[in-house]
């Protein structure tokens, strides 16, 4: 049956990781991006200690630091289960193992913990959610989507991802999403009518292979510009 999970949950990737996820150039990282659906993930702390400008939006924002600590617990036994279960769906050569993981993850969401008061007061972590930006049109260059859309395929219609993805495009000059698989490993079913949707709209649409991978078949991201 393959990874699953009832409900979207907080659950945090490294910056090295995005910056592999998302193919980010130096020249990329810059720029003004926006993170949506990000949650309790290291990148927005470490892009802006590097000096980045960077901005994530998360219905988790609403919620404090010792909430979100929380729900951070509740989600890792839960995900670590089905990491166990799921073992031969995933790529273990950066990561060795399943307890390597949970050690990544929990380090990446400890990061985003000690930065997130600060950076709630900085404007950097807001609570909102797709497919409706608080956001003024170009106000961002990119606009990420990482573990969100595509994945929940079977939670988020396909009117969702479009609605969603043309509200980024209004507030961003560029648009990347990963990964375009399922939580169960497979493509979504989304993808093709998204990208036809897109194309006849007049928009340039690739996807993209990376150099990350750790779901298995998960190493390629989409990428949604102006013509």
């Amino acid at each position: 049956m393959g990874f699953t999970l009832d409900k979207v949950v907080p659950w945090g990737r490294s910056y090295d990781e995005y910056v592999n996820m998302f193919d980010l150039a130096e020249a990329e990282l810059a720029l003004r991006i926006l993170g949506c659906g990000d949650g309790p993930a290291a990148f927005n702390s470490e892009l802006s200690q590097r000096g980045g400008k960077v901005v994530s939006i998360d219905p988790v924002y609403a919620f404090d630091s010792n909430q979100i600590r929380g729900r951070i617990a509740e989600t890792y036994e839960t995900v670590m289960k089905q990491m166990h279960k799921n073992h031969g769906d995933y790529v273990w050569s950066d990561i060795s193992s399943v307890e390597q993981l949970g050690h990544i993850r929990m380090s990446a969401m400890e990061t985003f913990l000690a930065d997130y008061e600060a950076g709630k007061q900085a404007g950097r972590y807001i609570a909102g959610e797709l497919p409706w930006l608080p956001f003024a049109s170009r106000q961002f260059d990119i606009a990420l989507s990482s573990h969100f859309l595509f994945l929940y395929s079977a939670h988020l219609s396909l009117e969702f991802h479009v609605q969603a993805l043309q509200e980024m495009l209004r507030v961003s000059q560029e648009v990347r999403v990963f990964p375009l698989l399922t939580l169960n490993g497979d493509k979504s079913l989304h993808l093709h009518s998204v990208i036809k949707h897109f194309l006849n709209n007049g928009f340039d649409v690739e996807i993209k292979q990376v150099l990350y991978e750790f779901q298995r078949g998960g190493n390629e991201m989409l990428v949604i510009k102006p013509v």
